[in-house]
């Protein structure tokens, strides 16, 4: 669906009464909230605005403050989309400090690359997102950084590495293709996204610590850390536009409270994980061994050396709480990317039938798979040279993180004075934060149809996939940080979409529901994307 079609039909024009409030927040929390910055925001308002007019001092247009990203809060892209189209780079006040927010792919090449070691995460993003995060590599800066981007950057080379993940997501591709199969069969709607999420996160659970999940088939474990994880996640971003958190974590109360208890169902799952997995790990003598042990309400196979946990065992790091933080950032990568944009991708082909059709057809025409295949006789025809030929379907999966980063704000902190490529100058201290939803978004950037959907534009001439710098699409970040696990997640979607599409046509449930996203760290859809699938015709593929 165009995205000048979801503007005009926006159901949260109206920015009060009847809009959700975040996990977690009470009514009285969520409207109080606003009150309590009224009076600081004014004053820094003015202070700043003076300081804009000294000589020699050329600062970003004030766009707003915090106060605004409050009330906007469950509609905040869409809120932050509409002041990059009239400003492009622009200041939103807070008590504290300037938020510099740019859409400009010159100022995001000059904080993500040519002036990368001025803007970090710094102690400000680290104190927010680190109750969740930890000392991840999406936390941290300096030597712990460089650490666990060199310790990665050599396992997402590895062949080890890589035939062993493209095994997990075709295996559990092929159990997900099992479940649709049956719902179509009897013709009952499904929460595709949920379907997503327990899939993934099965695959990655696998690849990060060689434990069989099974969230997919019904693991309650597996669905309590994700739901914890996910009103985390919520709970943590709603930290950037809320200046009382210190106060509610200190006195536990409202929002942190919340936050603190799902955290608390996070730690648990992964401590008794990494346990395990130590203690079988070094009562292992054989590196092929296999085990399986059974903790409460799941079986968890446990495999050596495959796994990322493993690779880091071998390198001595057995501090529980550094390799909770190393594959929890790990798993958020991997799952949420692929999980998120799997959805949203299946949402758009839905919205536009034609492009599913182009899609499946190069699927199959790439495949030439015959009609008696099981599932995983299917699968096993996706090789990475295969993935590798079908240009379209990368196409609209890019296309879809267009329109749809899995990450859509990512901030980074100053480090000292500085001034951008637009020539205005931001302070040391100062949030600077680029938008990869609102750069998808952005007609300057994309052309007139930047609001709609259409794989052809990474298209070239000879029907080759054509990509683009990584400072204009953005979702994979760029320069020193930029994602190590991009072709990693890729491979993931491409085996998922393929698999699915070769064999079912998707369709909404209900084609008058409107979808939207949660805001939180990661753009997931709000709430169920209920779908109904069905076979292809000549597509009698066997579940054995």
């Amino acid at each position: 669906m165009p995205w000048a079609t979801m503007s005009r039909q926006d159901p949260w024009t109206d920015h009060g009464a009847g809009h959700p409030e975040p996990v977690g927040l009470g009514r009285t929390e969520f409207r109080l909230a606003p009150r309590v910055l009224g009076a600081q925001l004014g004053t820094t308002n003015q202070t700043l605005s003076l300081e804009q007019e000294k000589k020699g001092k050329k600062r970003h247009p004030i766009a707003g403050t915090m106060l605004n990203q409050l009330l906007n809060f469950n509609r905040l892209h869409h809120y932050m989309t509409d002041l990059a189209t009239k400003h492009y780079t622009y200041r939103l006040i807070s008590p504290f400090r300037s938020e510099v927010y740019t859409a400009d792919p010159a100022n995001v090449e000059y904080i993500l690359k040519t002036n990368f070691p001025n803007f970090g995460k710094g102690w400000y993003n680290y104190t927010i997102l680190s109750g969740l995060l930890g000392d991840g590599i999406f936390t941290v800066d300096g030597e712990k950084w460089r650490h666990q981007r060199k310790v990665s950057s050599y396992e997402f080379s590895t062949k080890v590495l890589r035939d062993f993940s493209s095994s997990v997501f075709r295996r559990n591709a092929v159990k997900l293709a099992g479940i649709i199969s049956n719902a179509a069969t009897s013709k009952n709607s499904m929460d595709i996204q949920d379907l997503f999420m327990k899939s993934t996160l099965d695959s990655i659970f696998k690849v990060g610590f060689g434990v069989e999940l099974d969230s997919t088939c019904g693991s309650s474990e597996g669905t309590l850390f994700a739901n914890a994880f996910n009103d985390s996640s919520e709970l943590t971003l709603w930290r950037y536009v809320d200046i009382t958190w210190p106060i509610k974590k200190f006195l536990n109360i409202g929002s942190e409270a919340k936050l603190k208890k799902n955290i608390k169902v996070i730690d648990d799952f992964m401590y008794k994980l990494i346990r395990t997995k130590i203690e079988k790990v070094s009562n292992s003598k054989d590196d092929s061994a296999v085990e399986c042990i059974t903790p409460d309400h799941a079986c968890f196979l446990i495999e050596k050396k495959e796994d990322i946990m493993s690779r880091f065992l071998d390198l001595n790091e057995t501090d529980p709480r550094y390799l909770r933080d190393i594959v929890l950032n790990f798993l958020v990568a991997g799952r949420d990317t692929t999980a998120t944009t799997l959805s949203w991708f299946i949402y758009m082909l839905c919205k536009h039938p034609h492009i599913q059709e182009k899609v499946a057809k190069e699927v199959r025409e790439v495949t030439k798979a015959s009609e008696d295949l099981s599932f995983g006789d299917l699968a096993a025809t996706m090789t990475e040279e295969i993935l590798d030929k079908m240009n379209y379907l990368h196409a609209a999966l890019s296309e879809t993180l267009r329109l749809y980063p899995a990450v859509p704000v990512d901030a980074k902190i100053c480090f000292s004075d500085d001034t951008l490529p637009d020539g205005f100058s931001v302070k040391k201290g100062d949030m600077v934060a680029y938008q990869p939803y609102a750069m998808g978004r952005m007609k300057s950037i994309w052309g007139e149809d930047a609001e709609e959907f259409r794989p052809e534009r990474w298209i070239d001439e000879n029907g080759m996939f054509r990509g683009e710098s990584s400072f204009k699409f953005t979702a994979f970040q760029a320069g020193p940080r930029i994602c190590l696990g991009k072709e990693f997640a890729y491979r993931q979607m491409k085996i998922f979409a393929s698999l699915l599409l070769h064999c079912f046509m998707f369709k909404l449930t209900d084609e008058s529901k409107p979808v939207h996203y949660r805001t939180m760290l990661n753009l997931h859809i709000n709430g169920a994307l209920n779908v109904r699938a069905f076979h292809r015709p000549g597509c009698k593929i066997s579940t054995t």
